[in-house]
Parts: structure tokens; C-alpha cells; sequence
């Protein structure tokens, strides 16, 4: 009798990269939680360059969110209210973990094809609600989505879209 329940193997990450690089939106997840009403989600996340993850926020107390990257690299940012850059990680660099507090507006974006991250963050699934998006930011399909993705891999501290 085996006590693991799921094992991720370098194959695998390789195939969910690939479904990512073949699909509109450049990215595909893999949840690990067996329901989306787990008190945890788990999941892992692969992102191609040119995917467009809209800046947003989880705002409940318990809105914590997890990166932990897996393979490639990433340019992870946090926002003010204004959309004024609070931070600058660059996952892949001496950095390779980030946890992002409660209703921080946040976005990712992958700098190689082949980047993965594990994502946990507490359960159940909620949808981000409209105000959680920031009005700041274009939303997904507008044509200055793509401007606005390019921006996140040179923005800096202090810099503003």
C-alpha cells in the first residue's frame, strides 16, 4: 500500500507547458485539490511568454497566495492602489518563493517558455469578483493587454503603466 497520492514528474510539467504553449491564452493549470471547495488549493501553473494575467487581488482576510516557481523564470509585481509598482521579484534569480499578502494587487508574468509555478493559496475556489480586477489595468482581449504585458518584464519599483 502506497501513502502518495500524486507525484509530479519532469514529463509532466514538459506536457502541461505544451498544452500552455497551445492554447489562446499561453497558460494551463493543473489543480492539485480534488474539488474546488477544498480548504486548500493546489495547483500548478504554466505560463508562456506573452500570457496576459490581469493585475488582481484576492481581498479577504485570508487571501494569501503562494508562488513557488518550478522550473523557467517569471517577473512577479505588487501594486498599489494607484497601479504604482510596490515590488519586483524575479523568480528564477535568487528568488524562487513568494508569498503574496491579502488583497495585494499582484500580477505574473512568465520571461521563458517552460515556466511553471506551484500555486497554494486557502480554499474553497472564489472567483475574483469585478472589484477585485484593478481599473487600471486592461482587461483580457483588449488590445492593450499585450502592451501591458510587456511592461511587467521592465517595470520597475516606483514605475507606473
Amino acid at each position: 500500500m502506497s501513502y502518495i497520492q500524486q507525484v509530479m514528474t519532469e514529463a509532466a510539467l514538459r506536457q502541461l507547458s505544451q498544452q500552455a504553449a497551445g492554447v489562446v491564452r499561453r497558460r494551463q493549470n493543473l489543480n492539485w485539490h480534488p474539488q474546488l471547495t477544498d480548504p486548500v488549493q493546489r495547483m500548478f501553473n504554466a505560463l508562456e511568454p506573452g500570457t496576459y494575467v490581469r493585475p488582481h487581488r484576492h481581498n479577504w482576510s485570508d487571501g494569501w497566495e503562494l508562488f513557488l516557481l518550478v522550473a523557467g523564470e517569471a517577473i512577479l509585481l505588487t501594486f498599489d492602489e494607484r497601479g504604482r509598482v510596490v515590488d519586483r521579484y524575479q523568480l528564477g534569480h535568487e528568488t524562487l518563493a513568494v508569498e503574496i499578502a491579502p488583497a495585494a494587487w499582484h500580477t505574473i508574468a512568465a520571461c521563458c517558455s517552460g515556466t511553471v509555478f506551484f500555486e497554494c493559496k486557502r480554499g474553497p475556489y472564489r472567483p475574483n469578483p469585478p472589484e477585485d480586477m484593478a481599473v487600471w489595468s486592461p482587461d483580457e482581449g483588449d488590445p492593450d493587454c499585450r502592451l501591458m504585458e510587456q511592461w511587467f518584464h521592465t517595470a520597475k519599483q516606483g514605475d507606473r503603466f
